[in-house]
């Protein structure tokens, strides 16, 4: 049994995806049948070039497709020159107010220019920035927030609403297909999950752009993770979503991971090990909880798709293990039963068995890469 065995798609867990036409953010393909995308925003103070460098490249080190950066003055795009050379993955250059800094910013090369239409200024401005965006090879991404609707729209429904947010984004879509401009993709957030997730409903029958999926100003770790799992996983469950981020009050490189999570979770993507574990009840053979912890630290330099199962009995753990590439499951008298590829392989000590099971996963993850590297080269 191998990997592919243990990931392909069930019949009851296929999705299907909303077709979208397909764009381009630098190299990286959004839409169509392209991977969803995992994105994250820095925090650091732009101007300051290495402290944001050395931020992307964490956020890169933790599987990050597209990188945001605001640009909020001319300090900002004047060291964002720099920091596009210096950065592995496309940088998204988050524009407000002034549609100058989309200029600049795709002169310093911008992979794509995210613009809030409900603050960027009158239709003669985008147009601006659309011509800086076709100059350089920008596609540009329509970011609206309930929080900064246009004052017309406020006026004429009343409140923040999913059809006021479509309304604004056809807009402002309307406006850069009539300046011939399609390389663009669009986002309608909320902090309310009921109200983004009606948004992006509406929005998806409307128009055949890439979507990027989000709830935006989340909150913190755990509960903004909770309400982006329900939210955008309700979207991506119903095929709705090309690029996602996850908006935490904490490291930026926890929405990586908490995105990467939520795309397993539904079958859409698959990066690093599958940590299947058991909650632990009184018939653990070992600490459970602890072992886990240790295990996600251990193994999170790992990038190669792969499953692990950690059951603390017989109850479960078999069963389980049946469906992973490695398993451990507690059998008591200080000693667990290590499956390899679903079958029961060799028995363990307890005391010894994290470093074991490291061992074995990063050994499975070296075959599996160099695998995947000589199926590359044959396919040239």
């Amino acid at each position: 049994m191998t990997v592919q065995d243990h990931t392909h798609v069930r019949p009851w867990r296929a999705i299907d995806r909303r077709v979208s036409r397909k764009i381009r953010v630098g190299k990286v393909e959004v839409g169509g049948d392209a991977p969803i995308t995992v994105q994250s925003m820095t925090n650091t103070l732009t101007a300051d070039a290495a402290a944001t460098i050395d931020q992307i490249r964490q956020l890169e080190e933790a599987g990050a497709d597209i990188v945001r950066v605001s640009c909020p003055d001319v300090d900002s795009t004047e060291a964002f020159k720099a920091i596009a050379r210096e950065a592995k993955v496309p940088l998204v250059a988050d524009i407000h107010f002034h549609y100058k800094r989309g200029i600049e910013a795709a002169k310093a090369g911008a992979a794509c220019l995210r613009i809030n239409p409900g603050n960027i200024g009158s239709p003669d401005r985008v147009r601006e920035v659309i011509q800086a965006a076709r100059d350089h090879g920008c596609s540009m991404r329509i970011g609206v927030n309930a929080g900064s609707l246009e004052p017309h729209l406020l006026e004429k429904y009343g409140e923040p609403c999913p059809a006021a947010m479509v309304e604004s984004a056809l807009d402002h879509a309307r406006i850069l297909q009539d300046n011939d401009f399609h390389e663009f993709k669009i986002s309608v957030k909320a902090s309310d999950p009921f109200m983004t997730v009606a948004a992006y409903q509406q929005l998806a029958e409307a128009i055949d752009c890439p979507l990027h999926v989000g709830i935006t100003e989340a909150g913190a770790l755990r509960t903004g993770t909770v309400k982006s799992a329900i939210g955008m996983g309700s979207l991506l469950w119903a095929g709705i979503g090309d690029t996602i981020r996850v908006s935490l009050a904490a490291d930026p490189v926890e929405e990586i991971k908490v995105g990467f999570d939520i795309l397993k979770s539904l079958g859409l993507r698959h990066r690093g090990v599958n940590i299947i574990a058991c909650p632990s009840c009184a018939r653990q053979g070992f600490n459970v909880i602890a072992t886990v912890e240790a295990l996600e630290q251990r193994l999170a330099h790992i990038a190669t798709p792969m499953s692990l199962s950690i059951i603390g009995c017989v109850v479960n753990g078999p069963g389980e293990a049946l469906m992973t590439d490695v398993g451990f499951t507690g059998g008591g008298k200080g000693a667990g039963m290590v499956y390899l590829a679903g079958k029961p392989d060799h028995k363990m000590d307890n005391e010894r068995m994290v470093d074991h099971i490291v061992e074995l996963v990063e050994a499975k993850a070296a075959e599996l890469a160099k695998a995947e590297q000589a199926a590359l080269q044959a396919a040239e």
